[in-house]
């Protein structure tokens, strides 16, 4: 058992109280965004050997999508409620055209293949073992609703139909703690 696997992480609530950063890239080329929507498990495995795993959804508008597609390292950090606005700017800029973590406040640290940051409590290090699209004809009608529902930052540019997220699964290969 690796030392994170004994944690009580409160999985369920981790994600939609304190929201998360995910970053993926290289200290050279990364991008990160907010992220509110997230879970823990395990898969892929026999008993008592499972893969312990972080999976995140993030909507193909983000450019962080871009990166998290390219790369298979990616972290998901946490940070205190002290950094809430910094989390609420990375969650609003895209990274595009701006350098969004350096006008956020945050310092970027490299870690493994990958990027966390030193203001945060807890950093999953993950190593991509799935992605994919979800498929609207898969979905049940109420996850339609909420898409059809929502403002016009959840669709396609230049399209009036939504598109859903991608779902990422990463191995936990390492939980930096502070």
């Amino acid at each position: 058992m690796k030392p994170f696997e004994s944690k009580d992480y409160k999985a369920f609530t981790m994600f939609e109280k304190r929201w998360a950063l995910v970053t993926a890239g290289t200290p050279e080329d990364f991008n990160t965004c907010t992220v509110s929507w997230g879970s823990m498990g395990n898969m892929w495995g026999l008993v008592g050997n499972d893969i312990s795993t972080v999976t995140v959804y993030i909507h193909p508008a983000r450019y962080t999508q871009e990166f998290m597609a390219k790369y298979d390292t990616f972290t998901v950090s946490f940070l205190p409620e002290s950094q809430r606005k910094a989390l609420g700017y990375l969650g609003s800029h895209s990274g595009r055209d701006e350098d969004k973590v350096a006008n956020s406040g945050l310092t970027p640290v490299a870690v493994d293949d990958g990027v966390m940051f030193e203001e945060a409590e807890l950093t999953f290090v993950c190593k991509k073992l799935y992605e994919h699209q979800f498929d609207e004809a898969h979905l049940a009608d109420k996850i339609k609703e909420y898409y059809a529902s929502n403002p016009p930052e959840y669709t396609k540019a230049g399209s009036d139909r939504w598109e859903p997220h991608y779902m990422y699964i990463g191995e936990i290969v390492e939980a930096i703690e502070k």
